[in-house]
């Protein structure tokens, strides 16, 4: 074989669209292989539980996968979730306006912590993970503070829970329940994959991740860009958080601290590179549907949690070590 024949070969093997087969291939393995090991994994039920797990760890991590691609990381977004459905909850349950009130706050909470952390790492130069860590903990302690400690319930809006457990589709489709927060998910995953790929946003978030340096001395403001996409993962994560707060129909101030880790793992292991410059919103989905059905299916099969936690863990050490050895063969 020549050179110029197997130049299309390597190609094919490191192109994101090889990586997202693979990804999906690793799903449907699981799938088979649960479906094999118990007859309750196939249970619609299950199914089903499996599609709520994955809104809101599938909204958060599309959000955390816009700055990946810059190169950047997000430890803040769990914190930020819980941060955003808290203030949802003293928009309408403290202060009792209406809940579209309530949902604009939840939303603008995450993206005015996310626009924090944008200026903190592009002004002031703090590196990512140390400013969002420190986020994490701002979030976390308001959290606490806000809600007394205690959680907030929707008891008296109770179209908020079914805003997000209601099912439009099994209102026109009998017998197929799927929760408007599943739907949401996928909405917010579109709109995601829409602003990566046919915005200006999208352009410099990969030009961003590929050279900064080279970004800035084509005359782009790479401190204003970057901002922006730690504003969009904020609002990304503000979604997640009035999502689990209607699935709840309750703000848990204590709840959202390990939620970052699996998003920054759905994101990984649907081909994002944490070397930045690489990644799909398709892909990240697809990572977010291996962690759910991972954790339901051991579950599934009497897997103790804590071994639940090392398999999730290697996987995505192995999932960064094949990034690796991708971007060396490129």
């Amino acid at each position: 074989m020549t050179k110029s024949e197997a130049a299309p070969k390597r190609n094919l093997l490191q192109s994101d669209a090889m990586q997202r087969l693979l990804a999906f291939g690793a799903l449907t393995l699981i799938f088979v292989g649960f479906s094999i090991a118990s007859s309750n994994f196939l249970k619609f039920d299950n199914v089903v539980g499996i599609l709520i797990a994955t809104a809101v760890n599938g909204v958060l991590a599309l959000g955390v996968t816009f700055v990946i691609i810059t190169g950047g990381i997000d430890l803040s977004i769990g914190t930020l979730m819980t941060l955003s459905a808290v203030m949802t909850g003293v928009f309408i349950t403290f202060w009792q306006l209406p809940v579209p009130l309530g949902i604009l706050a939840g939303l603008l909470t995450g993206a005015f912590a996310g626009f924090v952390n944008g200026v903190l790492i592009s002004r002031l130069k703090i590196p990512p993970f140390i400013a969002t860590l420190g986020m994490l903990n701002i979030a976390k302690g308001l959290s606490l503070v806000i809600s007394g400690l205690k959680p907030i319930y929707f008891n008296d809006t109770p179209v908020f829970n079914q805003m997000a457990m209601g099912s439009m589709l099994g209102s026109i489709f009998p017998g197929f329940d799927i929760p408007n927060a599943v739907l949401i998910m996928f909405g917010a995953a579109i709109v995601a994959h829409l602003i990566l790929t046919k915005t200006v946003v999208g352009r410099y978030n990969f030009a961003l991740g590929s050279n900064e340096e080279a970004t800035r001395l084509s005359g782009v403001n790479t401190n204003m860009w970057k901002t922006a996409i730690y504003t969009l993962c904020g609002l990304f994560a503000g979604l997640a958080g009035v999502i689990m707060a209607a699935r709840l129909n309750s703000a848990q101030p204590a709840l959202g601290a390990g939620y970052e880790l699996d998003a920054i793992a759905a994101a990984v292991i649907g081909g994002t590179s944490l070397s930045g410059g690489e990644g799909t919103m398709l892909g990240t989905i697809i990572g977010a549907f291996i962690i759910s059905t991972l954790n339901n299916g051991l579950r599934i099969i009497s897997v103790p949690q804590e071994w639940q936690s090392v398999v999730t863990g290697s996987i995505l050490i192995l999932a960064v070590y094949l990034d690796i050895i991708r971007r060396r063969q490129q």
